[in-house]
């Protein structure tokens, strides 16, 4: 049972990554999804919040709760990854600037492969962290299937038309798969982890970080929220990678676990209220004239 769960894990991963970059791709010109990253003060906050805000608020949790040094560790791990392919998912959701979304996903995934191998060693001297090992899944599911996704949409715009339907219903088929497997798969590890204050430090360290990647994200509604949810949504495959490859303790890569899931129990249902409040707006805006929702990341 074990190894079936493991295996629909890592299928459902993979195909809900890649249909979801290739969705972005279909969906979304080149220009549009770099066009964001052009505000240089925008870039700059975003690695302030994902970078340096975030590992630094995993670290005052760890100081404040009283968890196994490897968890600890697997906690500011989470805390140092960032780019998921869930933010598209979240953005959907939220019905929020998805072109945003993904500019600022692709941003954090370059910046993560980069300042992993930097910053892990920090943590703990004796990790050996390769760049290679962090890169190589994160281009081969989300970097190259978005790529492919903006060919074939300049190539024949008709046919991503047809095909993206059917990417949107197995990207939502796949994460409900990806769910269930890793709760699953895991659930002794999950009642394991109950009274050590893991699940209490992952929820202060995901909810707070949505809190600043909101707080931070300028002035146009959509894009706070996509701010708010980019920041908090971590990399989790890159530290699970990182975990899995430079500590021996299974309790880091629970700790990664264990983030996991409460981020995805927290971020999903809030994209929704997002979704509800989003709805509000239009409607009001509808009624009084309103100009358009679109608004530029300032």
């Amino acid at each position: 049972m074990t190894r079936v769960l493991s295996t629909l894990l890592n299928l459902s991963t993979l195909v809900f990554a890649v249909t979801s970059m290739l969705s972005v791709g279909f969906t979304y010109t080149l220009k549009e999804i770099i066009d964001p990253l052009r505000n240089v003060r925008g870039v700059l906050v975003a690695l302030l919040a994902n970078f340096v805000l975030v590992p630094l608020l995993a670290y005052v949790v760890t100081r404040l709760l009283t968890l196994e040094p490897s968890m600890e560790i697997g906690l500011i791990l989470v805390s140092t990854a960032a780019g998921a392919p869930f933010l598209i998912k979240l953005a959907q959701m939220a019905d929020g600037d998805l072109a945003f979304a993904a500019g600022l996903l692709v941003l954090l995934l370059v910046v993560t492969m980069a300042y992993m191998p930097l910053v892990v060693p920090l943590i703990a001297p004796d990790a050996a962290v390769s760049t290679t090992s962090i890169a190589k899944p994160l281009v081969l599911t989300m970097l190259l299937p978005l790529g492919v996704g903006l060919f074939v949409d300049a190539w024949n715009e008709p046919l991503t038309m047809r095909l993206l339907p059917f990417m949107n219903k197995a990207s939502s088929l796949a994460l409900v798969l990806l769910v269930g497997s890793t709760f699953l798969l895991n659930f002794q590890a999950i009642l394991g982890v109950f009274g050590t204050g893991a699940i209490l430090g992952a929820l202060v360290v995901i909810g707070a970080a949505f809190g600043l990647g909101y707080v931070l994200g300028g002035p146009g509604t959509r894009t706070r929220e996509v701010m708010g949810l980019g920041t908090a949504q971590r990399n989790i495959a890159a530290a699970t990678v990182v975990a899995t490859q430079s500590f021996d303790n299974t309790n880091t890569v629970v700790m990664v676990v264990v983030t996991s899931i409460v981020s995805m129990a927290l971020l999903f249902p809030v994209a929704g209220v997002l979704r509800k409040r989003g709805a509000k707006r239009a409607a009001i805006s509808a009624a009084t004239g309103g100009l358009s929702r679109k608004t530029p990341w300032v």
